[in-house]
């Protein structure tokens, strides 16, 4: 029992922590709280995890080419499958996805703390910039991207055995081979706030309300609408060899049906690994007037049809999204999950960037097995940046936050010794890469 001193403590703790956040569970819903004059729903962390795993697969599981080749046309029925699972009642109930009649879908915690963290309409979190003529030639203006994330039941037993003591994480439990369990789907809608007269896939928009900063490198936040650009998706299957985990990912193009719908997402492709052979430079298109595949990567697969609007790709036509870093690629970058966050999440966020295609660069397109660290001296959170980043929120909060009543000028030690005992059971420490910090880089995916 607490003593009456611990008791005040403890009350301004939850003080502080209220100032920033809104709570209706175990964790915040989200951090930044719309005006009054707002009137519609709010959103609400859908955070009842499953206690005991689930055992059914999705039913797409069946549709996995047997042979797994860059001719994306084998790819298309799996494609096309994911897609429904992912939109299936969460369309219905505008992603309040606590309100799916389908399936159940779970939300990761913490993601709600920092100049980056959720907003209380949609739970949109900011992640990159847009930039000039990112998406098309006709695109001057810059723009913003946010995004919401959710796994679908067997994803979220592991979210809720990872977050089961609220107070101490536990990013062990993802960190071995069968972490994410097989038939785990993550599914991630992208929404960008840019000028939609200049980018023309955008006609016929998804508009959503969200409360979001005015301009990326803006601290104010408004009521503003933003648009659906895309939707990505991973999911765990013990099948595929290398990584144990298949990417795709979906760009608007409001031409397709002619009127605003989700129906526009038309598939950009699908990963299944890095291509860690592959150290050419020659498809790397920032600024695309149309779309450049590169038939010698063989573990991407690409949509050829004219239906996919000129699109930029990853690094060396690796797949990437329309809002994503065009000298990254899905799988790359979600592979640097871990805790804590020894390295960036591409070889560009440091301060001096090794040579493109050097053996240094290429350490960010390996193929890691899932529960697999990036570095040696950190725990993996299995391709999960969403798990790696709120375990970091968590601390900086535990750190400048609740410690200062707490815990008391040590809380940061605490913390860091906490962290400390989660690595003592991990490899020597691997070579450790300065970053510069820029919150823009903080994507949680």
């Amino acid at each position: 029992m607490l003593s009456g001193k611990g008791r005040i403590a403890g009350a301004m703790a939850a003080l502080v922590m209220m100032a920033s956040a809104a709570y209706a569970g175990t964790f915040p819903d989200y951090g930044y709280q719309p005006p009054s004059t707002y009137k519609g729903p709010i959103f609400q962390l859908s955070q009842n995890y499953p206690a005991t795993l689930p055992t059914d697969t999705p039913a797409f599981f069946k549709l996995l080419p047997s042979k797994l080749s860059n001719n994306f046309e084998q790819w298309r029925p799996y494609v096309e499958a994911v897609k429904k699972y992912c939109l299936e009642g969460n369309v219905e109930s505008d992603w309040y996805v606590q309100n799916n009649t389908v399936r159940k879908w779970y939300h990761a915690p913490w993601q709600h703390y920092g100049p980056l963290g959720r907003e209380g309409i949609h739970g949109l979190t900011k992640e990159a910039q847009i930039q000039s003529q990112q998406l098309a030639p006709t695109q001057t203006a810059t723009g913003q991207t946010f995004a919401v994330g959710i796994y679908n039941d067997i994803g979220g037993y592991t979210i809720g055995q990872v977050w089961k003591d609220p107070q101490n994480p536990d990013p062990s439990v993802v960190s071995k081979p069968n972490s994410f369990h097989n038939g785990t789907v993550v599914c991630k809608a992208l929404f960008a706030d840019v000028d939609l007269k200049q980018v023309p896939f955008l006609a016929n928009p998804v508009l959503w309300q969200a409360y979001v900063t005015d301009s990326f490198n803006s601290a104010n936040r408004e009521i503003k609408n933003v648009a659906l650009i895309q939707m990505d998706f991973a999911v765990r299957d013990t099948r595929v060899p290398g990584t144990g985990w298949i990417f795709g990912t979906f760009q608007y193009n409001g031409a397709v049906t002619g009127k605003s719908s989700w129906d526009n997402l038309v598939p950009v492709g699908v990963m299944w690994g890095n291509d860690p052979e592959n150290t050419g430079n020659d498809y790397t298109n920032p600024k695309p007037t149309v779309t450049r595949i590169n038939p010698s990567i063989k573990e991407t697969a690409i949509n050829a049809r004219p239906e996919l609007p000129p699109t930029h790709l990853g690094w060396n036509g690796r797949l990437d999204g329309p809002v994503d870093n065009p000298v990254s690629a899905c799988m790359s970058c979600h592979m640097t999950a871990e805790s804590p966050q020894l390295s960036p999440m591409n070889p560009t966020f440091q301060a001096n960037p090794p040579p493109v295609g050097s053996k240094a660069w290429m350490r960010w397109f390996q193929n890691e097995m899932a529960g697999v660290s990036f570095d040696a001296a950190a725990i993996s959170t299995d391709y999960s940046l969403q798990l790696a980043g709120g375990i970091q929120n968590f601390y900086d909060w535990k750190c400048t936050q609740d410690g200062v009543f707490v815990h008391g000028p040590n809380a940061c030690q605490q913390a860091k010794n906490f962290r400390l005992k989660l690595m003592k059971s991990a490899a020597p420490p691997a070579k450790v890469f300065k970053v510069e910090r820029d919150p823009a880089l903080n994507n949680i995916h």
